[in-house]
């Protein structure tokens, strides 16, 4: 199942030339996975409240092509790959049919002492 999340850049997401600055590709892949979480119900207040939050552990991108001010883009998001101690999803940034950024990336469940923990069964279920 993948996921769509509608965006449209703004003049600060841009550079000084113009075009969007590279690390927005990875605020706006952010917002895909924030939404996409809420959007197959999982809730991460209650996840923190549980003492487990999800950590971007590993960001694999390429750059494929330049985004400008005032363009409608949209963000997929879907997952490639669950084990019981990760989940892998895969993210483009897209303006009609050309990818301009496409990403892996690896997220994992963190404690509260900052240590890696299993994902919860009901989350590998939820995603699955």
């Amino acid at each position: 199942m993948t996921y769509t999340l509608p965006i449209r850049v703004y003049y600060e997401d841009t550079d000084m030339a113009g075009i969007v600055y590279y690390a927005n590709y990875l605020k706006f892949i952010e917002r895909g996975r924030s939404e996409w979480v809420r959007e197959i119900g999982m809730d991460q207040l209650e996840m923190k409240a549980e003492g487990v939050v999800f950590a971007v552990r590993r960001v694999e991108a390429d750059y494929l092509g330049s985004a400008v001010l005032d363009d409608e883009l949209i963000v997929e998001t879907e997952v490639a790959n669950v084990t019981a101690a990760r989940l892998v999803m895969e993210q483009r940034v897209l303006r009609g049919e050309e990818v301009l950024f496409h990403a892996m990336v690896t997220v994992v469940c963190m404690n509260e002492a900052g240590q890696p923990v299993r994902l919860p069964a009901n989350i590998r279920q939820m995603v699955h």
